[in-house]
C-alpha cells in the first residue's frame, strides 16, 4: 500500500512539474518563432530584391531553410498560392493554429499580407521593413515576458505539485 501511495505522489508531483514546464516553454517558443519570422522575412526581402522569383517559389525555398512551425507556415502559404492570391494564402496559413505567438503578433503578420503580391518590389520591401520594425518590438516584449515568467511557471508547477502531495499525506 505504501508503494502505491509513493507512486501516486510521485506521479502528481511530476505531472504538475511538467505542466509548469509546458507553460513556461510557451514563452521561449514565442520568442523563438518571432525571431524566425524576422529571419524569414529578411530572406524574403533579399530574394525579391535580387532574384525576381515568384512569391510562391520564394516561400517554398524559405520553408526548406527554416525547420519549425514558421517554415511550415511558409510551406502552407506556398501551397495555398496555387489556388488563392498571395495575401489570402498567407492569411490562411497563419490561421492554422500551430504557432505559439499571441494575437497581437498574429495581427502584425497578417498586416504584412496587405501589399503582398499587389505592389512593386519597392512597395513590398517597404512593407517587410515595416513588419520587421513591429516584430522587433514584439521580440523585445516577448523577451521581457520570458525573463519574467519562465522561471515563475516552472517553480510554480513544482510548488503546486509539492503542495498537493503534502495535503494528500
Amino acid at each position: 500500500m505504501l508503494v502505491i501511495k509513493i507512486i501516486v505522489y510521485a506521479f502528481i508531483f511530476l505531472s504538475s512539474s511538467c505542466i509548469g514546464l509546458l507553460i513556461s516553454r510557451k514563452y521561449t517558443d514565442r520568442e523563438k518563432e518571432l525571431k524566425e519570422f524576422k529571419k524569414a522575412l529578411n530572406m524574403f526581402k533579399t530574394k525579391i530584391k535580387f532574384t525576381y522569383e515568384p512569391i510562391q517559389e520564394i516561400f517554398n525555398q524559405i520553408s526548406k531553410n527554416i525547420d519549425s512551425n514558421v517554415g511550415h507556415v511558409f510551406k502552407i502559404a506556398s501551397n495555398n498560392m496555387r489556388d488563392y492570391s498571395a495575401d489570402e494564402a498567407w492569411r490562411m496559413a497563419l490561421d492554422i493554429r500551430i504557432l505559439n505567438i499571441e494575437t497581437e503578433d498574429l495581427n502584425i503578420l497578417k498586416d504584412f499580407s496587405k501589399l503582398l503580391g499587389k505592389t512593386d518590389i519597392q512597395g513590398q520591401i517597404s512593407q517587410i521593413d515595416l513588419t520587421n520594425v513591429f516584430l522587433d518590438e514584439q521580440i523585445q516584449k516577448a523577451t521581457r515576458e520570458r525573463m519574467k515568467n519562465e522561471k515563475l511557471y516552472r517553480t510554480l508547477g513544482m510548488i503546486a505539485g509539492l503542495a498537493i502531495v503534502i495535503v494528500l499525506m
